[in-house]
Order: C-alpha cells, then structure tokens, then sequence
C-alpha cells in the first residue's frame, strides 16, 4: 500500500471507561498520551486519533465479558470508530482464573479489566492497551499498519499480572489471564485500588468525631487507667481486632454494602463485589483506629499527669503505660464510633460498596457534547 507522506490515513481509537468512576480517571491519564505512544510504533505512517467515551454507570453483569464486548462493539459502531477499548473495574474471570484482558478482531474491540493488573494500573496500562491496539489492527488484517512484529502470548511476558495467553491468536479472539493464586491476590488488591479507600476513610469522618469523643471521656476515668495497666498486650489486641471487625460488620449491616447473587449477578462476582467492600472497609477503619491512637496518645500525654497516673496505679509510670492506656480507650471508642456511623450520609458509606456506583460528577462523554 502507498502512502502520502502528506496525509497519512487516520485510525480512531475509542477509549470507553465503564463505570465512568475510577476507570474514568485511568482513561484520562491515558487518552492523554495514547496517541503518541501509537504513533512511535508507526513513525508517522499514521495519524492517531483517540476519543473518550463513558460506559454504563452499573455496568452489565450478566453474560460476562463476552456481553461487555458486545455492548463495546455497538458503540464503536455508532461512533464511527476503528476500533475501540473499554477498561472496566468489573472483575471477571475465564477458566476460573482471573482475565486480564481480551481481544476481539471480529468486532475490532479489546477490553481490560483494571483490578487483575493489582495495585499500579496506571503503568500497567500504559504498557497494555498499545499493544491490544497493535494486535487488534494485525489480527484484523489492517493494512494501513505494519503487522505486529510480536505473538500474541508475547504480552505475558511484558506485563506482570498476564501469566499466559488463552484462545486462538489466529482468529484474533485472544484472552490474556491470570495465575490462579497470585492472579486472585493482585486481583483482590486492585479491587481495594479501584474502590478508592480513601474516599471510603473521608466518607467515615463523622465516625471518627464521635470516637474522638468517646475517647475523651473515657481518659477522664481512672478506672480506664487501672484496667488498661491489667490487661496484657495480647488481650488488648484481640480487644482492638473485634472493636474494628464489629465496627465493619455494623458498617455492612446497617448500610446495606452487602452483595446478594441474582439474575444479573453470578455468586461468584458476588462474592468478589463482598471481599472488595470488607477490604476497602477494613482499610478505612484501621487508617481511622491509627488516627484515633494517635489523638489518644496526645491527648492522654496532655491531660494525664504523671503524678496523677502514679498515685492511682500506685507505682512509678513510663511511655508504656500511657501507650496501653490510649490502646484500650481507642478500642473502646471504636464501639462508640459504630453508634455514631449510623449518623453518616448514606451516600458516602454506600460508594464504599464495591458494587455501587455514584452518579458521575464532573466527567463528560464526548457524545454528549
């Protein structure tokens, strides 16, 4: 094929994000860039175009990733596109082993799933969709680039979380999957990371007000500081562990954050959907239980005298003391923290489901412009 130095021939790719959440903010950073990083494969022989576009807010879970492709493919087609890539936080699963990604020459169409690529998925995609894009235009017969000077089972070793190609690579069907042990623990971490706990530990503001509260009065009790000096570091521990877990499950219950399989929802992703929300939960509290040590700690060194804390336990005090103090008052305020997070927007503690989506703010889809 002769080509015009002077007008290349233009390839469109379609970069859609669904839920328009945290895969929106990936496909940002890399519509940002896409372009060029094509164009170096091709030194200018074409010209790249890249579109965004918002996927469905609650994206499809039935039918898997074969649905989702289908639902990519029609809109490539309603947008004129060439060829079209969707990154989805849904983790989906092929062979009963986590899918990192997939391609579809049929339809021209590619997907990835974010949380198999675990906890750094900005660079993982970076390295990724390229070369979806260069496999799809090869296994599509494009002429309008040079083949793919690579086999597809090449990407397993360009990218950590592929362990290995599945499918045929002639028919242009390919799927790239996940080891089954180390695959499921990247996946379970990238689902934390996709989930933003730290808008989890924001949402939980109030909770952290009210154990703040309940600490302060509790460090006016002498009896708080004798029975803190009478507990052992492992009894204050297993005391710290059931104030953070009862605190999680008094979230779930009273929020209704837990994941029930239905028609639309196989109970396997369910209970994916229901380890990502108690992960991101129990991250979020255990940061908040850290802050609130903290605070105790300072406040306890502040209002407690030494003198005072010597006479009531009848013995020289140090560092030690002061630190089981503050451990036992911030487990115990832990349970007032639960009572106060009945206090919380509903709104807030919901997006720390991970099978709920907020309505999008501040993202526009190119088609509704």
């Amino acid at each position: 094929m002769i080509r015009s130095e002077q007008n290349p021939p233009e390839i469109v790719v379609g970069l859609v994000a669904t839920p328009p959440d945290h895969p929106a903010r990936v496909t940002a950073h890399l519509a940002a860039e896409l372009a060029d990083r094509l164009g170096e494969r091709t030194d200018g022989e074409v010209r790249w175009t890249v579109r965004e576009g918002w996927g469905e807010v609650a994206p499809r879970r039935d039918g898997g990733v074969e649905a989702l492709l289908d639902d990519l493919a029609r809109r490539r087609t309603d947008e004129r596109w060439d060829l079209a890539v969707c990154l989805t936080d849904l983790p989906l699963h092929t062979e009963r082993v986590p899918l990192v990604a997939q391609t579809s020459a049929r339809r021209r169409v590619a997907m990835v799933s974010l949380p198999a690529l675990g906890l750094r998925q900005l660079p993982a995609v970076r390295a990724v969709v390229p070369d979806l894009v260069d496999r799809l235009l090869t296994d599509a017969s494009d002429d309008r680039v040079p083949p793919a000077g690579w086999a597809p089972a090449e990407l397993a070793h360009r990218v950590t979380a592929v362990h290995r190609m599945a499918g045929e690579g002639d028919a242009g069907e390919v799927r790239y999957v996940a080891s089954r042990l180390a695959g499921r623990a990247r996946l379970l971490i990238g689902m934390v990371r996709a989930n933003r706990p730290g808008r989890a530990l924001l949402g939980l503001s109030k909770l952290l007000v009210g154990a703040f509260g309940t600490a302060a009065i509790a460090l006016t009790n002498s009896s708080v500081w004798q029975l803190g000096q009478g507990l052992s570091p492992l009894r204050l521990a297993v005391i710290m562990v059931l104030g953070l877990t009862g605190l999680v499950a008094w979230l779930i219950v009273a929020h209704d954050l837990w994941e029930k399989p239905d028609q639309d929802t196989s109970p396997e992703l369910a209970r994916l959907f229901n380890q990502g929300t108690v992960l991101t939960l129990a991250l979020a509290t255990a940061v908040s239980y850290l802050v609130l040590f903290a605070g105790t700690m300072l406040a306890g060194a502040l209002l407690i005298d030494t003198s005072v804390l010597e006479q009531t336990l009848q013995r020289p005090v140090g560092l030690n003391d002061y630190l089981a103090i503050a451990w036992l008052i911030s487990s115990l305020a832990t349970v007032g923290g639960a009572i106060g997070s009945g206090l919380e927007d509903e709104e807030t503690v919901r997006a720390a489901a991970y099978g709920y989506h907020p309505d999008p703010g501040g993202w526009k889809d190119e088609r509704d412009t």
